[in-house]
């Protein structure tokens, strides 16, 4: 493989990764900033667990949803690795 073709590759997986990373960012920030703090008018009008769901996402919701976050993105790095060949495994 040339060092041409390397280099595309680095930068498609490169790229591949920030998408995956802006992606994820912008689903937690619309989850504990959006919806605890900017649609939290909106949501009250729903409850769960007997709290009103704006408030809900501020307290908890949104860790939730960052700890969902943190293991999608490990599983999807995981296939990125493994599409663009540069998955190895631990300890080598």
């Amino acid at each position: 493989m040339s060092e041409s073709d390397k280099s595309q590759m680095r930068k498609a997986y490169w790229a591949e990764s920030l998408r995956l990373t802006g992606i994820l960012l912008v689903i937690w920030f619309l989850a504990s900033y959006g919806a605890g703090i900017l649609f939290r008018d909106f949501l009250d009008q729903f409850s769960i667990g007997g709290a009103p769901l704006g408030f809900w996402f501020a307290q908890q919701g949104s860790i939730y949803i960052f700890l969902a976050l943190i293991f999608y993105y490990c599983l999807a790095m995981t296939r990125l690795e493994k599409k663009h060949g540069i998955f190895r495994k631990a300890g080598k």
